[in-house]
């Protein structure tokens, strides 16, 4: 048995799909195909220094690493590592090898404090205490029988709102952009983040291969918009990448009304399964969803490492 860790191939569709496949078998919470591992590291902002892993176990992928800088935090020195191996790979080396290497390469690049998702499993938890990380907050990941699933009647909206979508704005996308930063800068973490780069943010965001502009649904407000549902979708397959409302319009239902209509035009136009993920903090979102017929199928527990 002889494992290596190297950067992924993204020039190489076979290494490339394997990174995929090894993600979705380790977290098929989360929508994976390998157009959108390759925009990733692509097209990541260059200060992030963001690098993709991958361990390497007699020629075959076993294990992959997401690394790099929050650059978009007021905090200097902050760094990530998401790392996840194949279940019948865990225990034989690639996971503790992926981890000295990513903070070999994020020390050098100036990070002093790390933070990496862990499955809230025990093997996985004692995995990261072994390796000096402490626990901090968790997230759920949240999945919806789309097909027969008890919706909610979709909603007139009231006097003065109106439902679009993010494809209304394909001419000009600053007004979703500037909805994101807003709804992102309140949202329940570990790491503030800023969106202030409206040119990364089309780069990263807006043009991400798994958005559906048609569904990611916009609610306008005396013509601004007020909230937002956005929505990736592979296959049969609809994911909510993020959901929420300005500040000024908070407490009038328009987060739901946006989610709400998202789900019945997805579910309109064939997809089957609807996956999402919160912040266990975040306790209207996970009302939301509850009452829109979410279920818990997982959680990831927060773990950071302070380095020197």
């Amino acid at each position: 048995m002889t494992v290596l860790v190297r950067d992924l191939r993204v020039d190489d569709p076979a290494d490339v799909a394997a990174f995929a496949q090894v993600r979705h078998r380790a977290l098929p919470f989360i929508l994976w195909t390998p157009e959108a591992v390759v925009h990733r590291l692509v097209h990541t902002h260059p200060d992030a220094r963001s690098r993709s892993l991958v361990a390497e176990e007699d020629g075959e992928v076993t294990g992959t690493a997401q690394i790099g800088l929050v650059h978009d935090s007021p905090e200097p020195g902050q760094g990530f590592l998401n790392v996840y191996v194949a279940p019948s790979r865990q225990r034989r080396g690639a996971g503790g090898l992926l981890v000295r290497t990513a903070e070999e390469y994020l020390t050098g690049e100036g990070a002093t404090k790390l933070y990496a998702w862990v499955l809230d499993r025990p093997a996985d938890l004692a995995f990261a205490e072994r390796h000096g990380y402490e626990r901090r907050r968790s997230a759920h990941f949240l999945r919806l029988d789309l097909a027969n699933a008890a919706l909610p009647p979709p909603c007139s909206p009231p006097p003065g709102v109106e439902l679009r979508t993010a494809a209304d704005y394909a001419d000009d996308p600053r007004p979703v952009f500037e909805l994101d930063a807003e709804t992102v800068a309140d949202e329940p973490g570990d790491v503030d983040v800023a969106f202030t780069d409206y040119e990364a943010w089309l780069t990263e965001s807006w043009r991400h291969p798994l958005l559906d502009r048609e569904l990611t649904t916009v609610v306008v407000v005396d013509g601004r918009p007020a909230a937002f549902s956005v929505a990736y979708t592979h296959g049969a397959r609809y994911a909510t990448a993020m959901t929420g409302t300005v500040r000024a319009r908070r407490g009038r239902g328009l987060a739901k009304l946006a989610k709400t209509a998202s789900l019945h035009r997805a579910r309109a136009a064939g997809y089957t399964e609807a996956l999402t993920g919160n912040d266990s903090d975040n306790g209207p979102m996970l009302a939301i969803n509850a009452g829109l017929g979410y279920e818990i199928c997982a959680t990831e527990v927060r773990h950071v490492r302070e380095l020197g």
